[in-house]
């Protein structure tokens, strides 16, 4: 795929719909705010639905008209795949899924949203489902802890850790046998990335686990601050 068809760094392509979802998600949280209980979960558990939904259309669409890669093609780059079951946390609503979500989409969705890795851009079903996956995300986040008043423990750090350990093995083993290189972890994206600061593989790899403890205590340090402060 050229290069000159993908999504570039502070484009129309790459702006407005970050500036579309932000506006869009202060007035939904807004109006929430404004709801019973009953019609906030309900909320809370639409979005989820519309955002696992879209990308399991995406998926069937790619499958059953289109040419899909199993070694590219399949749900298991994180933001995909926190996508495909987000509605299984928004229709639930269980607490010890928020705890591994907040880390995983504040982190790693949002620097999905900053570098976007998107081949070909408006009006492509891709670029509708990037942005889908990535701003829904963001979206039901914010919404879970403005709303819902979600709020991470110190434990919630680490726990959130240990099961991106776990899924970042499970993909090693199937990145192993498909020789793919689902969440990068083979070579880095084509499009810029903060990996790009990390040097060659492994090395970005071994650097991302020595940071990744420390950024999502910075992610869990505004919580504790506002917690202190309540107490």
């Amino acid at each position: 795929m050229p290069l000159s068809q993908r999504v570039l760094f502070g484009s129309l392509e790459h702006i407005l719909p970050i500036a579309i979802a932000v506006i869009a998600t202060i007035v939904l949280i807004r109006f929430a705010l404004n709801q019973n209980t009953i019609n906030q979960n309900k909320i809370f558990k639409y979005l989820g639905v519309f955002v696992s939904g879209f990308i399991a259309v995406f998926h069937l669409y790619q499958i059953c008209f289109g040419y899909y890669d199993v070694t590219s093609d399949l749900p298991l780059f994180l933001c995909s795949f926190m996508a495909l079951f987000i509605f299984i946390f928004t229709t639930s609503r269980r607490f010890w899924l928020f705890e591994i979500l907040l880390f995983w989409i504040i982190l790693g969705t949002s620097q999905g949203v900053i570098t976007p890795d998107i081949e070909v851009g408006f009006p492509s079903f891709d670029y509708f489902r990037y942005w889908i996956v990535h701003l829904g995300l963001l979206t039901i986040i914010s919404y879970a802890i403005v709303v819902l008043k979600m709020k991470p423990k110190l434990k919630s750090v680490f726990k959130s850790f240990f099961v991106l350990q776990l899924y970042m093995v499970v993909l090693m083993v199937i990145n192993y046998f498909l020789e793919a290189n689902y969440s990068y972890l083979n070579k880095k994206p084509i499009s810029g990335s903060v990996l790009d600061y990390l040097g060659d593989w492994p090395y970005y790899i071994i650097k991302v686990q020595l940071i990744l403890v420390p950024a999502f205590m910075l992610i869990y340090f505004p919580f504790y601050i506002v917690s202190r402060k309540k107490n």
